[in-house]
């Protein structure tokens, strides 16, 4: 089997991608794969001589990549795995291959392919992914190795070399970048969330990430899931009988319930200074509170205007990534010939060196040593003739049997040919 292994090639690449692009979040929860469906998954395509596979599934995407003849044996089987039709599962998947699967992949990895441009999170869950399945897989896969440490160093690169990750590009961090540039002596500040769904769990990572030590409690209608989450983050909650209580203590309020109407009005604002920032769509703070004294309201579309504008500019960084894609690509598909060609080459380099060895061996019968200039030369030689040689079959693949079939015919001469050079 691992001789095979060494076949895998571009050629064999694909990737079947379901994504927020062709899929909404429901169409994409029914494609969710979960880490006790890899065992299964990578036994059977391995007890089927089918290559390999991995499946990176997140909440806007769930991709498979793979290095097999036949990509659609592994889609029925991911399909049977997670229990859904081959069918329903066709209708919203996008299959790339060979090149442009590869491509692909490190435009993921570049955060060129999420749903917020210039996202780096996936990188970490790619990673994460394929290292989960290799605890499966029983042997190595070179070429999937080499792929996923090439699509880690194009996102390092683009994250270091591009602007593409700059600025506030979420409703969540935006919320907290604004607080971050507007507010003096954070550690100092109060900060009361309400609503802990999605964004208000999303802005509580972010303010755990990039506030050092918050001053930070949560506040939920349903009492228990606000436990849950204070102890997920390590941070305090209050219950929401004592809202009111708690917001006279307050400096910084973020409001991310869910209603469908406004739920704070300017009668439950104390008099004092408050930075109330409403990430709720509908609005859920009324907008009459910005006329109180002492008061600021920034709103999400406040919070979009800043977002849009950080957008634009990355869009203005797209080429640049690209550049270093096309760049990491190159050099990817020219590791795959060097790879495919090696045996070529080691057997080449090896009869020089069995040549070598006879002639050294000649010459130190005849002069009775040689000088360490003389080995360091020879030396040299054949590596130049062996890159020269390594240049010409990668450049055309097409001869490489026939060449190296040829070459190995003229050094494999039987010794008495050699006797016309000494006459």
């Amino acid at each position: 089997m691992g001789a095979k292994l060494n076949t895998y090639q571009t050629s064999q690449f694909a990737v079947l991608s379901i994504s927020f692009e062709k899929a909404d979040a429901v169409t994409r929860g029914r494609f969710a794969f979960f880490d006790d469906h890899i065992k299964s998954f990578v036994n059977q395509i391995h007890d089927r001589d089918m290559g390999d596979a991995f499946v990176v599934s997140t909440c806007n995407r769930t991709e498979i990549y793979t290095t097999t003849h036949n990509y659609m044996f592994v889609a029925q089987l991911f399909c049977d795995t997670v229990g859904v039709q081959l069918m329903d599962f066709m209708q919203f998947v996008t299959v790339k291959k060979g090149t442009d699967a590869l491509d692909h992949l490190f435009r993921v990895a570049a955060g060129l392919e999420s749903q917020i441009l210039g996202d780096f999170e996936i990188i970490s869950q790619i990673k994460n992914a394929y290292k989960r399945f290799k605890e499966y897989k029983q042997h190595s896969n070179a070429y999937l190795e080499r792929a996923i440490n090439s699509s880690i160093q194009v996102s390092k690169r683009i994250k270091n070399e591009t602007g593409i990750s700059n600025g506030a590009a979420s409703v969540s961090y935006a919320a907290v970048h604004y607080i971050l540039k507007t507010q003096k002596q954070l550690g100092e500040k109060n900060i009361l969330l309400l609503g802990v769904g999605e964004i208000g769990q999303n802005t509580i990572e972010n303010l755990v990430k990039h506030v050092y030590k918050p001053k930070v409690k949560i506040a939920n209608r349903t009492s228990e899931k606000a436990e849950k989450i204070a102890q997920k983050y390590q941070i305090p909650h209050i219950n929401f009988e004592n809202f009111s209580l708690e917001l006279k203590q307050t400096d910084i309020l973020i409001v991310a319930t869910g209603a469908a109407k406004p739920i704070l009005f300017a009668e439950n604002i104390p008099p004092k200074d408050l930075l109330v920032i409403d990430l709720s769509i509908p609005k859920n703070v009324d907008k009459n509170i910005a006329q109180l004294k002492g008061i600021e309201l920034i709103d999400v579309d406040t919070l979009s205007a800043q977002i849009q504008e950080t957008l634009e500019q990355r869009k203005k960084e797209i080429p640049k990534a690209e550049i270093i894609i096309k760049e990491m690509s190159k050099d990817f598909i020219e590791w795959e010939k060097k790879r495919k060609m090696a045996p070529h080459i080691h057997f080449f380099k090896n009869n020089l060196k069995r040549i070598e060895q006879n002639e050294i061996q000649k010459a130190i019968k005849k002069n009775g040593g040689l000088d360490e200039s003389d080995l360091l030369l020879t030396h040299k030689m054949i590596q130049k003739i062996t890159n020269r040689f390594a240049k010409y079959i990668i450049e055309n693949p097409h001869r490489s049997d026939e060449v190296s079939k040829l070459l190995d015919d003229i050094l494999n001469l039987q010794p008495k040919a050699d006797s016309y050079e000494e006459h």
